[in-house]
């Protein structure tokens, strides 16, 4: 019976039910020793309770998708068939645009949010170069079946979840695809593919979106194996002009580090409540020791870049979750690298979905515009300037800069 299935939510619920008529049933009716009903009446409670806890984490878990399965639950899944040392570049020498195309197949994925907005669709990708074998899930944009955009390639999105976390998420709890669908079709934010890849690679960990010799190429598989499979499927268009990645809390996180790491695989970056010192997630395997965390810290990594990355970065967060790393990433950045960072007050909904949700389709609209692709019609392009909870009252111009939110910052503290 699946976790996150809905014969296995109606079992528990049934079970709940059967497990609170019971002591109201039976509580006085017990006969025998004193010994055997205080037994049976202990037993009850403990069932009782133990069905509560059980359908309480089952919605939390439904709304969250925290775990996938079983095997993220208990901590039994590994998703990586070797990891060898791929050198600095995360390619091992592999000339990965030159392998053969494989065509993979696809199946409708199943799960709260999978269904909506024209349905997901599922893979298990093997990566030829990250020694990964994980599931890969991908939502086609409303146009890509259209027979005006039958020669058309889209801009793709990779969408990371935080720790623990499924890779459903972005569809399940944060409904991307269902906000994004009617902007889409509106030409208001440009119709990109997006593909969630598993990030909970090894059980009870997190991986850190880190190569790590002998342990996982996190790295590879999310910037190597699956931007290939979906170039090799769909109409997609090439990197970086055409790629960005997106995450929140441990994602947000990862999304800033592929893009500082890789400017040669992606354009832009969304951080939604992210850091950039890995041992902001105690379980990440990138953060075990000093060399590891200046490796894969993105604050770091911009700092000593010889060059200046050509990328644009989003940063989105409360006062001490993300929005000091984003400002971080704002001050040591140097053109052609730019850096728009939004503070978000803490009535906004702390370090949960309820928070990042929202910020859903104000990323994307940033995405459409950074990445050069059909300006979105929105109130500022006919002549007024909408204010939000996060723009501290900032002008639009201020907006685009990422320099208001530093002042808006310091009128809400």
């Amino acid at each position: 019976m699946s976790l996150t299935g809905t014969a296995f939510l109606y079992t528990t619920i049934v079970l709940s039910v059967v497990a609170l008529v019971l002591p109201l049933v039976l509580w006085s009716r017990m006969r025998g020793p004193k010994a055997l009903r205080v037994a049976a009446r202990v037993l009850m409670l403990l069932f009782a309770q133990g069905t509560a806890v059980t359908l309480v984490f089952i919605l939390v878990n439904n709304s969250n998708n925290l775990y996938d399965n079983w095997a993220d639950l208990l901590g039994t899944g590994n998703h990586v068939q070797q990891a060898a040392d791929l050198g600095r570049d995360g390619t091992g020498g592999i000339a990965f645009k030159r392998l053969p195309r494989v065509k993979q197949a696809f199946q409708t994925a199943d799960g709260p949010g999978m269904h909506a907005a024209g349905g997901v669709r599922v893979t298990q990708l093997k990566g030829r170069v990250s020694g990964v074998n994980a599931e890969v899930y991908v939502w086609l944009p409303p146009q890509y079946d259209e027979p005006a955009y039958r020669h058309h390639k889209f801009p793709v999105v990779e969408l990371l979840p935080g720790y623990p976390g499924s890779a459903k998420a972005w569809f399940g709890s944060m409904k991307a695809h269902e906000q994004l669908l009617p902007l889409m079709k509106d030409g208001q934010v440009a119709p990109f593919i997006l593909v969630a890849p598993r990030t909970n690679l090894l059980a009870g960990v997190d991986t850190g979106c880190a190569n790590i010799p002998g342990t996982v190429n996190a790295d590879s598989w999310l910037s190597i194996d699956v931007p290939k499979m979906v170039m090799d499927n769909f109409r997609a268009e090439p990197a970086p002009s055409g790629w960005a990645v997106a995450g929140y809390s441990a994602g947000a996180h990862c999304a800033v580090k592929l893009a500082v790491a890789h400017p040669d695989r992606y354009r832009a970056a969304v951080s939604l409540s992210g850091y950039n010192d890995p041992i902001g997630e105690r379980n990440s395997l990138a953060s075990q020791t000093p060399a590891l965390r200046a490796a894969n810290n993105p604050y770091l990594l911009l700092r000593k870049s010889a060059v200046p990355p050509r990328i644009a970065l989003y940063a989105s967060g409360e006062s001490g979750d993300g929005y000091q790393a984003g400002v971080a990433l704002e001050e040591i950045a140097k053109a052609p690298t730019t850096v728009h960072v939004v503070f978000l007050p803490r009535s906004a909904g702390g370090h949960t979905m309820a928070l990042w949700r929202p910020q859903v389709v104000p990323s994307f609209r940033w995405l459409t515009l950074q990445m050069g692709k059909n300006r979105p019609r929105t109130a500022a392009t006919d002549g007024t300037t909408p204010l939000s909870p996060s723009t501290g009252g900032s002008t639009h111009a201020a907006l685009a800069s990422g320099t208001a939110s530093r002042a808006g910052a310091a009128r809400k503290r």
